[in-house]
């Protein structure tokens, strides 16, 4: 059984999605895991109310025939539920499954989660995340399935299948959560923790088309016709990093799994089913990430980890890091990026926001949620100069 399997899936042809996931899943020891009468759960990326050719949510034909599937191997129920940016409740949630195109998946026999509450959860062993509040609907699910979506982010470089489990975090208090993880390192280490504490049975990556660019929402919806499949969340975004040209080390969370022994160094150490240098994309656009301080401090200093080296990253981390900033010509003045703002950085002024950059966290969520696309990721004068 291998840990990690890629399959060709050209695009959302429902004979053509099933025929891939059977395959991606046989790879990796299919449905064992349902047994007759199970409820399961699938945790899709729906992250807004975007349509499915935007490419930034979980397709609903690849929702609708693995419900087929599950259906037929015995569970008795499949639903599918997330908690979007917003408001978790029933009249917007409902919004958001409709413009996802969820009615397709419900009529292949799926249910769309309808329960909204709110439970506690106790997580000793949780390196941060010790006391989390989530979304209650999973505790009436006897496994879970992890369905994500092949995107870059702002924030955490690439969005996959371990960041899509942030999802659990009821809509309007994942800023909380922004405000209390500030450091990107710490966030990562968040979800890591809410990954094995739910401990999905089964992860799934809809990359037949991705999104590259200004993600995870409203970046640029990528075709690559890739399925991918994993038992474990952190093999699988291992494997997707090095499809779309990012290192381990790029990525947060994957440096948060590495830290605690869930992945090898390297996807060259996984068993991966599937011709990885085959399916690279290898001109896929991403966003700067938040190495450039410490490859910067070993070109000039040298590697180690020598206080001078250490005083030398503060002070480069303003001049380095990637920060979000408005693109007047697209701005409409609508807001959100002030309204959602963790940290109360943003100010409305002439129907632009102003970001105080004393108080910014760069956690994203305003690029991550401006309707229009108008916050993007900016990379400093001086961090571009170094790329070259």
């Amino acid at each position: 059984m291998a840990q990690v399997s890629l399959v060709s899936c050209p695009g959302y042809d429902p004979a053509a999605c099933r025929a891939a996931l059977e395959k991606a899943l046989n790879a990796v020891g299919g449905l064992d895991f349902v047994k007759p009468g199970m409820r399961v759960g699938v945790k899709a990326n729906l992250v807004s109310f975007m349509k499915p050719e935007a490419g930034a949510t979980t397709h609903p034909v690849l929702l609708a025939e693995l419900t087929k599937l599950l259906k037929e191997r015995g569970a008795a129920s499949v639903v599918i539920g997330d908690s979007p940016g917003g408001l978790y409740t029933a009249a917007y949630v409902k919004n958001v499954y409709r413009a996802t195109g969820m009615q397709e998946a419900e009529a292949a026999g799926a249910e769309l989660n309808m329960d909204f509450t709110q439970k506690e959860a106790e997580a000793p062993d949780a390196m941060v995340a010790k006391r989390f509040t989530y979304t209650g609907w999973l505790d009436g699910c006897d496994a879970i399935v992890d369905f994500c979506k092949l995107k870059s982010h702002g924030m955490m470089a690439l969005t996959g299948a371990a960041k899509n489990l942030f999802g659990v975090i009821p809509g309007t208090m994942k800023p909380e959560y922004h405000y209390k993880y500030s450091n990107a390192a710490d966030f990562a280490r968040m979800i890591v923790d809410l990954d094995e504490y739910f401990k999905p049975v089964l992860s799934i990556v809809d990359g037949v088309v991705g999104m590259e660019g200004n993600g995870p929402t409203m970046g640029k919806a990528r075709p690559m016709g890739i399925l991918g499949a994993s038992r474990s969340p952190h093999m699988l975004d291992l494997v997707c990093a090095e499809l779309i040209g990012l290192r381990r080390e790029d990525v947060p969370t994957l440096e948060a799994a590495w830290e605690r022994k869930l992945i090898p160094a390297s996807w060259k150490e996984l068993d991966v089913d599937g011709d990885v240098e085959a399916f690279k994309v290898r001109d896929f656009q991403n966003i700067g990430t938040k190495n450039d301080v410490v490859f910067f401090g070993e070109m000039l200093l040298g590697e180690g980890n020598n206080p001078f080296k250490r005083a030398f990253a503060k002070v480069m981390q303003k001049a380095l890091s990637s920060r979000p900033k408005v693109y007047p010509p697209e701005c409409v003045g609508c807001g959100q990026c002030a309204r959602i703002c963790p940290a109360k950085a943003i100010k409305m002024e002439d129907k632009l926001p102003h970001i105080d950059r004393s108080r910014c966290i760069r956690c994203f969520c305003c690029q991550e949620f401006c309707p229009k696309g108008a916050m993007k990721v900016s990379r400093t004068a001086i961090a571009r100069l170094l790329n070259r």
